[in-house]
């Protein structure tokens, strides 16, 4: 079994061939997908992940908005998340949130002020998070040690890049650790570091699809079946199996944002 639980595969990127794609997962073994709505919050992307959810019994959604649109989050935008989080099931986190000072696409306090909204939003609505950070590490863990230290359910860290140290803080707080296809890159020999001082019982797999490709994919167009690539690195790091590695991080999972996988 292997999770990924970090798509975008509602995204016209896959506009042409979804089902083809989504077949490629199942028959690698992929048994469920987090698909992750983002983008103008005013444009349906988030009705259309949670719709996308919906057809597919193995397929769920988070809803948030990413750090990059941080400028468009207000009243209309907070009372469509809150209104789809509590209508839908298959909606199992709220994200992707947070930090984004590479592009700056949005002003850095209003980056802020939406973040630790939203954390809140979160919270009322008994959901983990699902957390983007870039450039940015410091002021992230910053807020969530300040803004959401008290909740359970904790989150995640998407797409992880970060050290050994800031790991720690956020498995402090109840935090999964999620690796994308940047851990086989030729130059993340420090990130595989991190990764093989985790306990896998506390890491997911991830393939922020459609970007990051993994090895040998690098270059092409990610999809969900690549996040085999993934566990096979994983796997190595900590001399497994990748398929028993699959196993755990499914496992881990399902326990994390209480689903059961059919």
């Amino acid at each position: 079994m292997f999770v990924d639980s970090h798509a975008h595969i509602d995204g016209e990127e896959f506009d042409v061939d979804r089902d083809e794609v989504l077949k490629r997962a199942r028959e690698r073994g992929v048994r469920a997908i987090l698909n992750v709505g983002t983008g103008d919050p005013r444009s349906r992307v988030f009705e259309r992940a949670v719709a996308l959810a919906e057809e597919h019994a193995d397929v769920y959604a988070a809803v948030g908005v990413h750090p990059h649109d941080a400028r468009l989050f207000d009243e209309r935008a907070s009372e469509l998340l809150q209104t789809l989080a509590q209508g839908s099931s298959r909606v199992i986190a709220w994200g992707e949130i947070g930090l984004d000072y590479h592009y700056d696409h949005s002003p850095r306090d209003v980056q802020r002020e939406a973040f630790a909204r939203q954390l809140c939003l979160a919270r009322e609505a008994n959901l983990p998070v699902v957390i983007h950070t870039r450039e940015a590490d410091a002021e992230t863990m910053e807020i969530l040690e300040s803004e959401y230290s008290q909740t359970a359910r904790g989150g995640v860290m998407h797409c992880f890049g970060g050290s050994y140290e800031m790991a720690k803080r956020a498995l402090d707080l109840n935090f999964m650790i999620s690796f994308a296809g940047i851990l086989t890159f030729k130059k993340a020999e420090a990130l595989r570091d991190v990764a093989r001082r985790l306990p896998l019982e506390r890491v997911l797999i991830e393939t922020d699809c459609p970007y990051l490709a993994p090895v040998p994919h690098r270059g092409r167009r990610n999809e969900p079946a690549y996040v085999v690539e993934v566990a096979a690195c994983l796997a190595e790091l900590h001399n497994r199996e990748a398929a028993e590695v699959g196993k755990i991080t499914g496992a881990n999972f399902t326990s994390f944002f209480k689903v059961e996988i059919e």
